[in-house]
């Protein structure tokens, strides 16, 4: 059984788990005075769990490129935005130049296209810079386990993936071409990427596409189930609210900052050990004030385009049309290719690490290395599961 079958009977019957109605009692609305004892509690089990530390990643585009049509997402197939895939060549001058900043832990993204991001294209970028990067994961379109198992195999040891929603009729209006209106296949990629060998699975919904307390707990849902049967694994959340994006999509579904904070504390008193993510989407003051009550991992830096941290790919802009690449008439003189949104917190990894320091937490940019392999089996050879540093 799947977890496709746990999110039906949840839709159906509405019976809850006790866990699950705890969760739903903790997003419920709350009074200043409670909200305020559920974030003093939920900062107190983040110190338990994970110390002070906070992890730093960064995302890098490989492609935007994607045959998939989402109303919502700024590489949806019809915006006529300017795209280009980088060459392996060029993911590691991106990379490096990560490197250059204290990163050590890449998330390559990329849009889903069969005819631009394939035949071993994403192994190779993830080989070519495992040497340097000890933590790489991946964010892109569904793959069968086989297909996973190569990536686990070329040095991936993360996957991201959202459901977007777990709304299936809001699901089915927002996709509206593309493999990715397949609802039940995209819900089952943690299970598949679990089989084939990740060590580290994210997952989380977009906040803004339905009512946020609904998407909330069938992904309080999914993390249960995750937990049940994928054991072996860490887990990660994300709760990525919309940001304005190539073809103006306005979401119906509004989170405030209130109810942001609420969610994500509410989910650190249930979860106690999962990690919880904070990417650049959201403002300056509202991550610093999340920093301490629940979060453990962060993205700083960011940019959303491929090439953005260098201009690689500058000179191989181009439009695709009906899946064909069309070449500009004239390249633009300055600017590179579109972002998939934009962010709000534009601040250099560098001062981002300095008011971690300034707030008593400690930045971690790196937390694994393959060598603990080596020596884990030269010490002990019956041990096969990998364990971080």
């Amino acid at each position: 059984m799947s977890f496709v079958d746990t999110l039906n009977r949840l839709d159906e019957t509405g019976r809850r788990s006790p866990l699950l109605a705890r969760f739903e009692r903790l997003i419920a609305p709350k009074s200043p005075d409670e909200l305020e004892s559920m974030a003093a509690r939920s900062a107190a089990l983040t110190r338990k769990h994970f110390g002070r530390t906070m992890r730093l990643f960064a995302p890098l585009y490989l492609s935007n490129e994607c045959i998939n049509n989402c109303q919502y997402c700024g590489f949806s197939r019809d915006n006529p935005i300017l795209r280009v895939t980088l060459s392996v060549e060029q993911v590691v001058k991106e990379a490096r130049h990560l490197a250059s900043q204290g990163f050590r832990h890449i998330l390559l993204v990329a849009g889903e296209h069969p005819k631009f991001v394939s035949n071993g294209y994403l192994e190779e970028c993830i080989a070519a810079i495992r040497d340097f990067i000890p933590t790489v994961a991946i964010e892109v379109g569904p793959m069968e386990q086989p297909e996973y198992r190569r990536m686990v195999d070329s040095g991936a040891e993360g996957l991201v993936v959202y459901q977007e929603t777990y709304h299936r009729g809001a699901y089915a209006a927002y996709h509206t071409a593309g493999p990715k209106r397949n609802f039940d296949w995209r819900l089952e990629c943690p299970e598949r990427a679990y089989a084939a060998g990740f060590r580290r699975i994210g997952v989380g919904a977009l906040m803004g596409l339905a009512d946020w307390r609904y998407e909330a707990l069938r992904l309080a849902a999914h993390l249960e189930y995750l937990y049940r049967h994928g054991w072996k694994a860490t887990y990660t959340v994300s709760l990525p609210r919309l940001r304005p994006a190539a073809g103006s999509f306005e979401p119906e579904f509004a989170i405030d900052d209130r109810e942001f904070v609420q969610l994500i504390c509410a989910l650190r008193l249930t979860f106690s050990q999962v990690g919880i993510v904070l990417s650049t989407r959201e403002s300056r003051a509202l991550r610093d004030a999340l920093f301490p009550l629940g979060i453990t991992s962060i993205s700083a830096g960011s940019h959303t385009e491929p090439g953005g941290y260098t201009g690689e790919g500058a000179d191989d802009l181009h439009l695709t049309v009906r899946g064909r690449r069309v070449e500009l008439e004239e390249k633009p003189s300055c600017g590179g290719a579109t972002g998939q949104f934009d962010i709000d917190d534009d601040r250099s990894p560098a001062e981002i690490a300095g008011l971690l320091r300034e707030m008593g937490l400690d930045p971690v940019w790196k937390d694994w290395d393959p060598a603990i392999l080596d020596a884990g089996a030269a010490s002990n050879p019956v041990e096969s599961e990998m364990q971080p540093c």
